[in-house]
């Protein structure tokens, strides 16, 4: 399985492409992080990245997802857990032992191409995504750097119509 990964800012319209990439055809996994926060909110937690064992919530999503692509021959992730790692860096949180190992396992298991999606120079906030465009650019640039330092090639999706982006990643895809 080609396990192919979706990063960037919030905001950035990952969502759009996973949706298009599905329609397409695709296994596609959704962001994690968003529905943990969106869960712990309707559960009364107003900020609940401030709670402890918030990153491997996510990375327990995430791995329980990822498993539910077996058998599928490309799957696009939205985020993975070198996003997990960027949001802890971006935060401020220690980054727990779970995680570095799902890093760890991610850097075998996925792709080493992923796709960095950029901002469209706009972000609607939402209950969970409470950031402006000057703090999702510092976020963007946090993103890229990880992966980076992790040994990924990043393939730059640029603003723009939702075609033009989708066809950027698949052509690369198409290339393998």
């Amino acid at each position: 399985m080609r396990r192919y990964i979706l990063t960037g800012a919030p905001g950035s319209g990952k969502t759009a492409l996973l949706r298009q990439l599905e329609l397409d055809g695709y296994a596609v996994v959704e962001e994690a992080a968003t529905d943990v926060i969106a869960l712990r909110q309707a559960l009364g937690v107003d900020e609940p990245w401030r709670e402890p064992g918030f990153l491997e919530r996510i990375v327990d999503l995430q791995r329980t997802r990822e498993l539910a692509t077996a058998g599928r021959a490309v799957a696009f992730f939205d985020r993975s857990p070198v996003c997990t790692l960027a949001l802890g860096r971006h935060l401020g949180i220690p980054v727990p032992a779970t995680l570095l190992a799902e890093v760890d396992r991610a850097a075998k298991t996925y792709e080493p191409t992923a796709f960095l999606v950029r901002g469209q120079g706009f972000v609607h906030p939402t209950a969970a995504r409470r950031i402006g465009v000057e703090e999702a650019s510092r976020f963007e640039r946090i993103h890229e750097e990880t992966y980076r330092e992790l040994g990924f090639t990043l393939v730059d999706v640029p603003a723009g119509p939702l075609a033009a982006r989708v066809s950027v990643i698949s052509s690369a895809v198409s290339d393998v």
